[in-house]
C-alpha cells in the first residue's frame, strides 16, 4: 500500500514538474555581473537558458547548500560519536580484563562470586 501511495506521489511531483516546465519555456539571459559592473570589469559571462532550468537549477542548488552545510554542522556531533564509541571499547576491554585477572580478597566474596560462575 506504500509503495503505491509513493509511486502516486512521484507521478504527481513529475507531472507538476513537468507543468512547470511547459509554462516556463521562455528563454531568458543570466549575466554573472550587472551590466555597469561588466563594462568596468571588462569581463562579461552570460548564458541564454530556458527558465524552468534556472527554476529548477536554483532548487537543486539550494538542496546541494542545505545539504553540506547540515553535514558541516553536524561534523561536532559525529566527531563526539566516535569518541565515545572509542571510549566504550576502552572501557570494556578494560572492564574484561580486570574480570579475567580478578580473585576476591575476601572469603565472603569468594563466597559470592561462586554461584555466578556456576550460572
Amino acid at each position: 500500500m506504500i509503495r503505491y501511495l509513493r509511486y502516486l506521489f512521484l507521478g504527481l511531483l513529475a507531472l507538476g514538474l513537468i507543468i512547470v516546465a511547459l509554462a516556463n519555456r521562455e528563454i531568458v539571459l543570466l549575466r554573472l555581473l550587472p551590466a555597469e559592473l561588466s563594462d568596468f570589469a571588462g569581463f562579461s559571462w552570460q548564458v541564454e537558458l530556458p527558465l524552468f532550468l534556472v527554476v529548477f537549477g536554483g532548487i537543486i542548488a539550494g538542496l546541494l547548500i542545505g545539504f553540506v552545510w547540515e553535514w558541516l554542522r553536524a561534523a561536532r556531533h559525529r566527531a563526539e560519536a566516535a569518541e565515545a564509541k572509542r571510549e566504550a571499547k576502552t572501557l570494556k576491554r578494560e572492564v574484561r580484563r580486570l574480570k579475567q585477572t580478578a580473585t576476591p580478597q575476601d572469603e565472603v566474596l569468594a563466597l559470592l562470586e561462586e554461584p555466578r560462575k556456576a550460572g
